[in-house]
């Protein structure tokens, strides 16, 4: 459980979805507005992120992951995307990725399970654009894992999700 005492509410919002939300995604604000969101959700092995607000989906995209995508990541340089309850606590709009939102892994539980491994659960994991080099992804940003264990999206889809999301922003990342 991590330090936040707000956590535990955003987290049963979360997980009262299920996989009910998992529908047609529609925008929530009038047209002509950015619609704000309160949770991201990412599900690893369908390779989807999901905007939501108040528990409706106002945008899902296509990501791409670390080179390792199975399992949770455990240390600093494993490749693998972190798996658990997390919140955007940070932007860089001048990162090599397009944009990046930093999330906060690891969280209280990444460090416990690392400190007992005896490793480095390393951070910096982002969701993040692409570099303006980039060619290996389709135009959805589906075609490969290519990360070091963040969340990629094609930049047309950062550029929105930035307009979206907070600080503070719930990230839960699922299997």
């Amino acid at each position: 459980m991590t330090g936040n005492p707000g956590a535990p509410r955003r987290r049963a919002v979360l997980l009262a979805l299920g996989g009910a939300f998992l529908v047609a995604p529609h925008a929530l604000a009038a047209a002509g507005e950015t619609p704000t969101a309160d949770a991201i959700l990412v599900l690893k092995s369908r390779r989807r992120l999901y905007v939501l607000s108040k528990g409706n989906v106002l945008k899902r995209y296509c990501i791409g992951l670390g080179r390792q995508p199975e399992g949770a990541k455990l240390q600093l340089g494993d490749q693998r995307t972190p798996e658990g309850f997390y919140t955007i606590d940070g932007r860089n709009a001048q990162s090599k990725y397009h944009r990046a939102l930093h999330i906060s892994y690891p969280n209280e539980e990444d460090a416990i399970a690392a400190r007992r491994a005896g490793v480095d659960p390393g951070d910096g994991i982002e969701i993040h654009g692409f570099p303006d080099d980039f060619k290996t992804a389709d135009a959805k940003g589906c075609s490969a894992d290519w990360t070091d264990g963040c969340i990629a999206v094609p930049n047309e889809a950062i550029d929105e999700i930035w307009d979206m999301v907070g600080d503070g922003t719930l990230v839960e990342i699922r299997k």
